[in-house]
């Protein structure tokens, strides 16, 4: 049914994945790395990409996870954040096994200050464009530590979930 929209949010997950695995790894000190120019350190952009998805996800379906309104006291660690991951990963499955209006509105804040009309469709494509964007950041900041970023284009997952199969001789 959404099958197009499918692969793209099994990118996203697999590469949100994949950064976390790289990051957990860092010893403590380095999760509060900034490079200027960029969201913030980098744990908090992690943060953000995570909040921000689970916003996007609410407003289509309806349902929020029910973390999405805490404000803790501690931010969330490498495995809560994890954990939500894979909760908004279902949660997308779910989304897209149905069909969906992509031309529903939705009344949206808008920066310059006015309310703005929103199809359903642009809503899903900014879901998968922020987390994109900001893990670019979370790339400058890893290479600003000298740690290697993952590989995490789309023909990485591509080839790494078996969604570009090697043709047979």
């Amino acid at each position: 049914m959404n099958d197009g929209l499918v692969d793209a949010f099994r990118h996203n997950t697999w590469a949100t994945r994949e950064f976390l695995a790289v990051c957990r790894a860092l010893p403590e000190d380095q999760w509060q790395a900034e490079v200027p120019g960029q969201y913030g350190t980098l744990i908090d952009t992690f943060r953000h990409i995570v909040r921000s998805e689970s916003g996007y996800c609410t407003r289509l379906t309806g349902e929020p996870p029910s973390w999405h309104r805490d404000e803790p006291t501690t931010p969330p660690d490498w495995d809560v954040l994890a954990a939500r991951v894979d909760e908004l990963s279902a949660r997308w499955e779910r989304f897209l096994a149905e069909p969906f209006d992509a031309e529903r509105t939705f009344v949206m804040p808008w920066h310059d200050g006015f309310d703005r009309d929103v199809p359903a469709g642009v809503v899903l494509a900014q879901a998968v464009y922020h987390a994109s964007h900001h893990r670019t950041q979370i790339a400058t900041i890893l290479t600003q530590l000298g740690v290697t970023p993952p590989e995490w284009g789309l023909w990485d997952w591509a080839e790494a979930t078996d969604r570009a199969a090697q043709r047979a001789s």
